[in-house]
């Protein structure tokens, strides 16, 4: 007797309304994410922008060691795709529109050469939260700011042009397309159902437990039952906060231990992948996004998009998330 082939699912994810394929008639084994090898070979830190002597002259927040040295500092983009500006020049070109790359770019810089978040201590992933957190709060107070972007692109494959670990800020005068849709999803099922899509996902997801990762009193790591790509993993606060430039210092010792948690099996269970992470909160645009769950998104370079994902625009990962959370459960 041939033995039936499982079917590939077809799941929805419940905040935006987008479907994405999981794989199963050709899934593969967890390990089998970590056999591919990618190319590690850095430029030496002689030749590295972010070693050089005077790079601190640029600094505008820094955060020390208990020996005194440098251990994170933000800094404008020497090349950035946003600029300051006194308007926005918005105009029109027949039936289009145009505005001027009015804008803040910066770059978090960590000391080490070769150490990435993964591997960092808690001391140390809180003074690139509080980085993080410190550039945000500055930022939103500029004219034009209404979204703040926190992005972070670790390996050649995932965009990260200076080999040297390090994390972007932008500030831009216009919304995120990806947020915007996560914004619109969250507010009609607010309106269709009278709660938060994320709180409801929470809780189902922690009740259930097969896609939880870790969980700690204020967060929650888990695989999305909706997987952009294999071994995504995001990390929620358990209490429905909209903003995550409001997080408190206790809040962020729960951020900071589920973060370590998060980017240390990833990075462990999956021997070094590439992979992007990037924090999605509401806007600073001041116009009322409390239905909004914030929360930071980490994507694995697990896959390649072909024809058939760029031309339908849904994703296929194959792997069952499931079977990734198992996976990256037992990795301490």
């Amino acid at each position: 007797m041939i033995k039936k082939k499982s079917l590939s699912e077809l799941r929805m994810d419940l905040v935006s309304g987008d479907w994405v394929i999981i794989a199963t008639g050709r899934a593969r084994r967890p390990e089998a994410f970590a056999e591919k090898k990618r190319n590690k070979e850095a430029v030496s830190s002689k030749y590295c922008p972010f070693c050089q002597p005077k790079i601190l002259d640029k600094a505008v927040l820094k955060y020390d060691q208990s020996d005194g040295s440098w251990f994170v500092f933000s800094m404008p983009n020497d090349f950035p795709a946003f600029s300051k500006g006194d308007k926005l020049n918005e105009r029109k070109e027949g039936p289009n529109r145009i505005m001027d790359g009015i804008g803040y770019q910066e770059v978090v810089v960590t000391a080490d050469h070769e150490k990435q978040i993964a591997q960092f201590s808690k001391k140390e992933i809180k003074m690139v939260v509080d980085t993080y957190q410190g550039r945000y709060l500055n930022l939103m107070r500029n004219d034009f700011v209404k979204y703040i972007s926190i992005f972070h692109n670790h390996g050649e494959e995932a965009g990260a042009s200076i080999a040297h670990p390090h994390s972007q800020i932008i500030a831009i005068p216009v919304l995120d397309p990806d947020l915007k849709g996560s914004l619109d999803g969250a507010e009609n099922y607010y309106r269709n159902n009278g709660k938060c899509v994320y709180c409801t996902m929470i809780d189902w997801e922690i009740k259930d437990g097969r896609r939880v990762i870790y969980k700690n009193d204020k967060f929650v790591v888990l695989c999305p039952f909706a997987s952009q790509v294999s071994f995504e993993v995001r990390v929620y606060p358990k209490d429905h906060k909209a903003y995550f430039e409001e997080i408190t210092e206790k809040e962020k010792e729960f951020f900071v231990d589920a973060l370590q948690q998060a980017l240390s099996r990833v990075y462990k269970g999956l021997k070094d992948p590439a992979y992007n992470f990037y924090i999605h909160t509401a806007p600073c645009d001041k116009q009322g996004y409390e239905r909004y769950h914030w929360h930071l998104n980490i994507l694995p370079k697990t896959s390649v998009w072909a024809g058939f994902e760029l031309g339908a625009g849904i994703e296929i990962s194959t792997i069952e998330p499931e079977k990734a959370a198992e996976f990256l459960r037992k990795i301490k």
